[in-house]
């Protein structure tokens, strides 16, 4: 009986920095723009230009580095790595080898285990390839857009620490949230501002030398990075069973065909040539400057969820939500103090607000309504100026239109009614025409009676106070 075999992965994650201009010239970081527009001698790698280093990008990878538990360098250096691609206009990439910025760092999951880092490197992107036909296999030709080389990257390179195609996504959006929060990309992987190779190795379960390695590129969404690894994971224990040797390649994912493929073999750094850039001197950090940068980052995703619910007392599954986004965990703030309830901050957000946004296809920050519009309403409720069903529909309308709470209650007439002359008249109406469900709660139906203060809500278009309503029912059915 052959030994069962445990999974071992390595991420290695790019993620494009969002600084205004490229990493080593003034062309514009920006997506969108029409093919080789953001393009210039430099990142075109033209004879005797010279490149500069973007100050902005080594911040922003020190900031990602504080923010992983990294080691920060004081004094780096930058590379050349040699290879022959049509979307590397100089035949090199300005890289870092063996004196990166950061080395160290741990990435921890939601379940608590810690994911070590190797490094995190900075690096200017390539070009893109464009396969007319969409595929490289298929394609009768490739076009090349040079707007993307140049860009400020970096490479966050994992230890070969990642159990399972689960564990790979959870690793991926803890990177994502840690990346947003601190504000250096905004990390769309449909944009390729985050972009994941996967190193992926079987061993006999309890042995510590790892398998032979495949790296799996071309998967563009958390979704597909599940999806290769978990066939390239079945595709390896297929080799195995059957006796074939595991090759050491380069292997693509088709998201189509739902299968990796060989692209090529696997390079060795010595097959990349690295020598010390001669056009760059190496990068030296006071630790003034790295102490600055320290002071500038926000409270992290995790440590902000422990907060929330601590502080709060919101459930996880609320506080998971609430701090996807640095901006949706401001805006819970916001109005938990407007409102002066965070639960009730944190049920309308959860609930209703959510449910608005979705139907009208918006997120928190693209909606009109703010912080201080919903904790009002939710301070006219709880002081029972407007009932709760009424309050959805103003709700509905903040998120589409924004506005002033009050008005649009006085606007639309929703104001709660408590006026028992008013409600008594809905209430002998909705028992005379609900004969049945009178008779079934007379008959020892308990719920028969939701029903019908469900009905004289309706019919008062959410406005009448429901506790009088119920006592006048119960007073007239006894």
């Amino acid at each position: 009986m052959s030994a069962a075999l445990e999974t071992v992965i390595g991420l290695e994650v790019h993620v494009e920095l969002s600084t205004k201009s490229k990493m080593f010239c003034g062309c514009l970081n920006e997506f969108g723009a029409d093919p080789n527009t953001h393009v210039c001698p430099v990142c075109l790698g033209m004879p005797g230009t010279l490149p500069v280093i973007n100050k902005r990008a080594v911040e922003f990878l020190c900031k990602a580095g504080f923010a992983l538990e990294c080691t920060v360098a004081p004094f780096s250096k930058f590379d050349r790595k040699n290879y022959f691609y049509p979307d590397m206009p100089k035949n090199y990439q300005i890289s870092q080898y063996d004196m990166p910025l950061t080395t160290g760092g741990r990435v921890v999951l939601p379940s608590g285990k810690a994911i070590r880092l190797n490094r995190i490197h900075l690096e200017e992107d390539t070009g893109k390839n464009v396969h007319a036909g969409g595929h490289m296999t298929t394609s009768e030709a490739t076009l090349i857009d040079y707007n993307r080389a140049g860009v400020p990257l970096m490479e966050i390179v994992s230890e070969p620490e990642i159990g399972s195609p689960d564990e790979a996504e959870q690793y991926l959006m803890v990177l994502r949230d840690v990346m947003l929060y601190i504000g250096v990309s905004d990390v769309k992987m449909h944009e390729g501002s985050l972009r994941c190779d996967a190193n992926v190795s079987i061993r006999p379960l309890g042995t510590k030398e790892l398998g032979t390695k495949t790296e799996i590129k071309n998967m563009n969404s958390f979704k597909s990075v599940v999806a290769a690894l978990e066939h390239e994971i079945s595709r390896q224990h297929a080799c195995v069973a059957s006796g074939e040797r595991i090759v050491q390649e380069t292997r693509g994912w088709d998201e189509v065909r739902g299968l990796t493929y060989s692209m090529r073999s696997k390079e060795q750094a010595h097959d990349y040539r690295y020598f010390p850039d001669p056009d760059l001197p190496p990068l030296s950090l006071d630790e003034a400057t790295l102490a600055s940068w320290r002071s500038e980052l926000p409270e992290l995703p995790a440590q902000r969820r422990e907060r929330f619910i601590t502080q709060y007392g919101i459930p996880q599954y609320d506080a998971n939500v609430l701090t996807q986004s640095r901006f949706d965990a401001d805006y819970f703030e916001a109005v938990a103090s407007a409102s002066g309830d965070p639960k009730q901050a944190s049920n309308w957000l959860m609930g209703d607000v959510r449910k608005s946004l979705e139907a009208h296809g918006l997120t928190l920050s693209t909606s009109k309504m703010t912080p201080a519009a919903l904790g009002e309403l939710i301070s006219m409720v709880k002081g029972g100026a407007i009932t709760g069903r009424a309050a959805k529909e103003v709700c509905d309308v903040l998120v589409a239109a924004g506005g002033d709470p009050k008005a649009i209650v006085e606007q639309r007439g929703l104001a709660q009614v408590s006026d028992e002359s008013a409600i008594v008249a809905i209430v002998d109406k909705v028992i005379a025409a609900q004969a049945e469900s009178v008779a079934a709660y007379k008959g020892g139906k308990a719920k028969a009676l939701d029903f019908i203060v469900g009905q004289v809500m309706r019919e008062s278009r959410g406005r009448a106070n429901v506790d009088v309503v119920k006592r006048l029912l119960m007073e007239r059915l006894g």
